[in-house]
């Protein structure tokens, strides 16, 4: 059996690196494959996505921003891949893969070949791409050191060095610079039109705050993306929604109709002005979802940047070194989900979240907790039930509910500040008449899953009450109708 595998890896790693070294003789455009389908909003529910074959498809995934060096990206990957993450998100102009880098319009198509290499990667392990194009809030002649905080420049798009813009507005606003841009999109989409590990095209991160105009400039490009990229979802983002004059903002960016995803960043931050930033994970991230379900529009919902901040974004959070479990990232991933999310929250920081702390498995968890789930189908309603101990997340389907139940006493702030460890609930009693369920389920099958232990566990049923197993921290219930 070991040979059997070695052989079989040295089979994959050979096809990669033939991959990669008959692209290094190609310049421009031609690397693009069109196997396997492309990501889109479901046709049967345009909550969710699924594939172009139909299959569904939930977003479990990160931000891979600060990627990894090239020597590490397999090891990465490959982590992702065996813990069922099939998404993650990319900044495309930082160092690693940056076309753009040495002259303002001017792409550099031999640093293409390390994205080349990696959409490889990823696509041979079945995990899509959203590529973020432009993440840049400045454009100064020379940067201040150490650069003011938040600015971002981009030098090389000042006149001063060889550019053709003053500032931000000049580049946003004028002609020449809305033209300069759409011609960088038509270069990505010579290069990348075709590529179905590609999840998405993303305009800039977190537009909102850069130093121009982001509203209009926004719905001139999003229909040239979908002009340029017809098979991949089109989208843009805003920064994190910690303040109520946020809401306005997101509203008018979800009501563009070329925008295909209502995208929301969200963290925990101890200086946010939401108050509702300061708590429990699980809560903060659920309201983030719901406050763009507030909008009434019916597209999927992302909870696509999220994690624990020191305060007003001034570093990664100090409660991720206290978190010897993964505690955090667990309640990052499915709180936004059983919300009605389209897919996990989206954690930002991944070496501190994930990889150095080895949380990988929180991903299998969560895969195994919503397996054999298809949102789409299931047309899922999310309801919050009422309880005295748990915080009760349920999407109910039309042949299945799900649902996850959160330990109300415990969260970052008991485990890591107070010291106290979660408590063993035991005898935890479910009334089903909460969730309002249809007659279909009156006979109804009833299985629990503790992610803590990665067990199946069996529940009690007596008439439309449950009787829980034993748990700590969370338990997902799933009910499935009877046939």
């Amino acid at each position: 059996m070991r040979q059997m595998i070695n052989k079989n890896m040295l089979v994959v790693l050979l096809g990669l690196l033939s991959f990669c070294l008959n692209i290094t003789g190609v310049e421009s455009a031609g690397l693009s494959s069109t196997d396997g389908p492309f990501v889109r909003v479901s046709q049967r529910d345009p909550r969710y996505f699924e594939l172009t074959d139909g299959k569904p498809y939930i977003a479990i995934g990160f931000n891979l921003v600060g990627p990894p060096e090239s020597k590490d990206m397999e090891r990465v990957v490959s982590a992702m891949a065996d813990n069922g993450v099939n998404y993650c998100r990319i900044w495309l102009d930082q160092a690693l893969w940056s076309v753009e880098h040495k002259q303002s319009g001017r792409y550099d198509a031999e640093k293409a070949k390390e994205l080349d290499c990696f959409l490889a990667l990823c696509r041979a392990r079945g995990i899509r791409v959203k590529m973020c194009i432009e993440w840049f809030r400045s454009i100064v002649a020379a940067p201040s050191k150490p650069p003011a905080k938040g600015s971002f420049p981009k030098p090389i798009h000042h006149v001063a060095n060889g550019g053709f813009y003053t500032n931000m507005t000049d580049y946003l606003t004028s002609e020449k610079g809305r033209i300069q841009f759409k011609g960088k999109l038509k270069w990505y989409a010579d290069r990348y039109g075709n590529e179905p590990a590609v999840f998405a095209w993303e305009l800039w991160n977190e537009m909102n705050a850069v130093q121009g105009p982001w509203y209009p400039w926004t719905q001139e490009m999003l229909p040239e993306l979908h002009k340029l990229f017809p098979k991949n979802l089109c989208v843009q983002s805003l920064g994190s929604f910690d303040h109520d004059r946020g809401r306005d903002s997101y509203r008018k960016l979800c009501e563009i109709p070329d925008n295909d995803i209502l995208q929301v960043h969200r963290y925990h931050d101890m200086g946010a002005a939401l108050t509702i930033c300061h708590g429990p994970i699980d809560i903060l991230a659920a309201d983030a979802v719901r406050e763009l379900k507030a909008f009434g529009i019916k597209k999927p919902i992302i909870l696509t940047e999220t994690g624990a901040v020191k305060p007003r974004h001034t570093g990664a959070s100090e409660l991720y070194e206290k978190d010897k479990a993964g505690i955090l990232l667990h309640d990052m991933l499915f709180a936004p989900f059983f919300t009605g999310a389209a897919g996990t929250g989206h954690v930002w920081f991944w070496r501190e979240a994930i990889d150095r702390p080895n949380h990988w498995s929180q991903f299998k968890r969560f895969n195994r907790a919503v397996e054999g789930i298809d949102p789409c189908e299931e047309a899922f309603e999310p309801v919050m039930v009422e309880h005295p101990k748990l915080r009760i997340y349920a999407l109910r389907g039309k042949k299945t509910t799900i649902a996850w139940c959160r330990d109300a006493a415990s969260d970052w702030k008991t485990e890591f500040e107070e010291g106290k460890s979660p408590e063993l609930l035991q005898g935890i009693a479910l009334d089903l008449t909460g969730l309002q369920l249809s007659p279909e389920f009156n006979n109804a099958r009833v299985e629990a899953y503790d992610p803590w232990q990665d067990a199946l566990k069996p529940v009690t049923r007596n008439g439309m009450k449950l009787v829980l197993p034993e748990f700590k921290r969370s338990l997902v219930v799933r009910i499935r109708a009877g046939d």
